[in-house]
């Protein structure tokens, strides 16, 4: 990172840019070129890493991708806000901002897919209290990111 005066290296730090965070864009390699796709997820620290959670549909283009290299990039952003000024150098922006890279896989038990899909929702509910009926889960891919690489940036 260039900016070393706005890095947040403190792990409760940038976990809680993670929590307020509503969107993570992850990016697939794909024939020399990439693919990102805007996602909701739930996050969770397993074993002293850093897991986030996904879900979609069980056939298409993210899952073609996934299983052809489950090696992804990603980006989650927040907290954005303009700083005016007289004069265009001196307009600034505000933001935070967590970057890495991650290894994906899909969740293949249901209990597995059920805990993953309460954390999603309770990342934009609050909520833990969730139940799946089967049927919903057998017509859910569920799929999970452990973090590779991350780096988290502020300028507040």
């Amino acid at each position: 990172m260039r900016r070393s005066d706005r890095a947040v290296t403190d792990p409760r730090n940038i976990d809680a840019v993670i929590q307020r965070c509503d969107c993570c864009r992850l990016a697939f390699a794909t024939g020399g070129a990439p693919y990102i796709v805007p996602l909701n997820f739930g996050f969770a620290r397993e074993d002293g890493k850093r897991v986030f959670y996904f879900h979609s549909a069980t056939e298409g283009r993210k899952l073609d991708l996934l299983r052809e290299n489950p090696v992804v990039g990603f980006e989650l952003d927040t907290n954005h806000r303009l700083n005016a000024g007289d004069t265009g150098c001196q307009y600034s922006y505000r933001f935070q901002s967590v970057i890495g890279t991650g290894r994906a896989a899909l969740v293949e038990d249901g209990n597995g897919k059920r805990r993953a899909l309460a954390l999603l929702l309770a990342h934009y509910t609050g909520r833990e209290d969730w139940t799946f009926p089967d049927a919903m889960l057998r017509q859910t891919a569920v799929w999970r990111m452990e973090v590779l690489t991350l780096s988290c940036k502020e300028h507040l």
